[in-house]
């Protein structure tokens, strides 16, 4: 009997063409919970973005076998009920993160030296604003990198060409070849820049809040392209306002897309990004490659290369 495998509109052409070759019954849909139950309830593989996925609708998707993730997150679904249910929960783990990195060195650059703003100014027709906004040399200040995995580990390696001091905190990491290692506490009181990279866990989830925010320097400026639920929003937007950091720089939040009524958009000092840190052409297709190779995988019967779960 041919499988049938639910992909979003969109997918790079080299994942659908993964899945063709192998005969399947592809199924386009909006990615979203109503139209992958509309129109594939009888799907045996998914590949799934970064939309929400909730215990009902795994419960009714009878046939299926495996939710491939387009990426490296996977807090928006429960791998552990999906399990129970026989289902592999899948990630794309070396696809995203060099060009994650990247992206978070183009955003230190960004800030530092206000480019973004400048521009901005520019385009209005103002010409004579440089003396105001002055950025800050990124040589000798000290950048934070909160989790050290295959994205922290590339941003230090690229950070080190620019002679910044390097701060890691990772309470899994023992040693490292770059940088040094620092307790949390000394990281956020000593960084001039904070890049976020953690998982999010019970432990981290709105993790970086009131409290942290008052360890920080005046002057510090935090990132974060990892996952929203990583900061308290309601603290961050309060430390903006109140200029108890600097800036920050966000591509992820706690809900996606922003709200428009978010007060985010009313601040001076924050660069938004929609979710963009791997958004380039090869990201795209080694994603898809990735996650379509899963979904071959296991509907093979072979276990998976990259799963975040176990089967119970």
């Amino acid at each position: 009997m041919t499988k049938t495998v639910a992909i979003p509109k969109g997918l790079a052409q080299v994942g659908k063409q993964i899945l063709k070759d192998k005969g399947y019954n592809i199924i386009e849909t909006e990615n979203t919970q109503e139209d992958i139950i509309a129109k594939a309830p009888n799907a045996d593989g998914l590949i799934l973005m970064t939309e929400p996925f909730d215990n009902e609708t795994i419960g009714k998707l009878k046939k299926l076998k495996i939710i491939a993730r387009h990426g490296v997150g996977y807090d928006n679904l429960d791998q552990d009920v999906a399990g129970k249910q026989k289902i592999w929960v899948t990630i794309t783990p070396n696809a995203n993160a060099a060009t994650v990195a990247e992206t978070t060195l183009a955003m230190i650059f960004v800030v530092s030296k206000n480019i973004l703003k400048l521009s901005n100014l520019m385009l209005q027709g103002h010409q004579d604003v440089n003396a105001k906004y002055l950025g800050f040399d990124l040589a000798g200040k000290k950048l934070g990198i909160m989790g050290y995995g295959r994205i922290g580990k590339m941003v230090a390696k690229k950070a080190a060409n620019l002679d910044m001091d390097i701060l890691i905190y990772d309470p899994f990491v023992k040693e490292t070849k770059i940088g040094r290692l620092v307790s949390r506490e000394e990281l956020l009181k000593q960084a001039d820049v904070i890049t976020l990279h953690l998982a999010v866990t019970e432990e981290t989830k709105n993790g970086i809040g009131r409290e942290e925010f008052e360890m920080m320097k005046p002057s510090a400026t935090l990132i974060n392209l990892g996952r929203g639920a990583l900061i308290d929003e309601v603290a961050l937007i309060n430390a903006l306002q109140t200029k108890q950091i600097a800036q920050a720089a966000l591509d992820v939040f706690e809900v996606e897309p922003l709200p428009t009524d978010s007060p985010f958009f009313n601040l001076d000092n924050v660069i938004l990004t929609p979710h963009i840190a791997s958004n380039t052409v090869e990201t795209m297709d080694r994603m898809a490659t990735d996650a379509a190779n899963e979904i071959v995988r296991v509907l093979e019967g072979n276990d998976p290369n990259w799963p975040v779960n176990q089967l119970g």
